[in-house]
């Protein structure tokens, strides 16, 4: 084996790299060191570990494996299609949706938007099932937002299941008719639905049952 020991090189004219037409091999235990970058038009094989620190993004068009999680700072994380995000329900002629197909988890505030009806969209109806929607009600300023018999949560409930036309139904709760919501200003409430299906047929609303519970009046700060 025969040794060319020199410093840098250069191409033949001096301006340029020089071109390693039959590849090179970088024994075991040698580095590739610097600061400058390396460009490829080519595929890379690599047979062991890529190790690699101080990334600051990552753009990846395909799958991305993690050993012990993944942290994201800012901005949404995109997996498969979905996208983190706050649920916060739909609100129109105070009709209050809470689509399961963005999540389980919904807010609304109450400050000038009373809910008259609580409609829970294309959650998927599976035999003998029982879904739960959570849902967190910021009470208004003066503490009297939804407090009433007749604007209470769980008094009208319209149920859409996925593929199915929606229905409507009172909920089933603990005592009265009703979730009564705190009386505090600003207060947190946590409204749970549990919606259970009993397999008998998913057009029709004797079928299925809706339970409503709240789990307490939770203060800001």
């Amino acid at each position: 084996m025969s040794e060319i020991r020199v410093n840098k090189l250069i191409d033949e004219a001096g301006t340029g790299a020089v071109e390693l037409t039959q590849g090179a091999t970088l024994p075991s235990g040698k580095t590739l060191s610097g600061a400058g970058s390396i460009s490829i038009d080519g595929n890379i094989s690599i047979g062991g570990t890529l190790t690699y620190e101080d990334v600051t993004n990552i753009d990846s068009l395909g799958i991305v494996t993690a050993r012990t999680g993944i942290n994201v700072v800012a901005g949404n994380t995109s997996i498969k299609g979905a996208v983190e995000a706050v649920n916060v329900g739909s609100y129109s002629g105070a009709i209050l949706t809470l689509d399961t197909q963005l999540g389980t988890v919904f807010t609304h505030d109450l400050q000038a938007q009373p809910v008259g009806v609580v409609s829970i969209t294309n959650f998927p109806a599976s035999a003998n099932s029982f879904h739960t929607v959570t849902l967190l009600l910021n009470q208004n300023s003066a503490g009297t937002g939804n407090t009433t018999a007749a604007t209470g949560i769980g008094t009208n409930i319209t149920l859409t299941p996925t593929g199915v036309a929606g229905f409507t139904t009172a909920a089933l709760v603990g005592s009265g008719t009703t979730v009564t919501l705190s009386t505090t200003a600003e207060d947190i409430d946590v409204i749970s639905f549990g919606i259970h299906y009993n397999g008998s047929g998913t057009g029709t609303a004797a079928n299925y049952k809706t339970f409503v519970t709240k789990n307490g009046d939770f203060r800001l700060g």
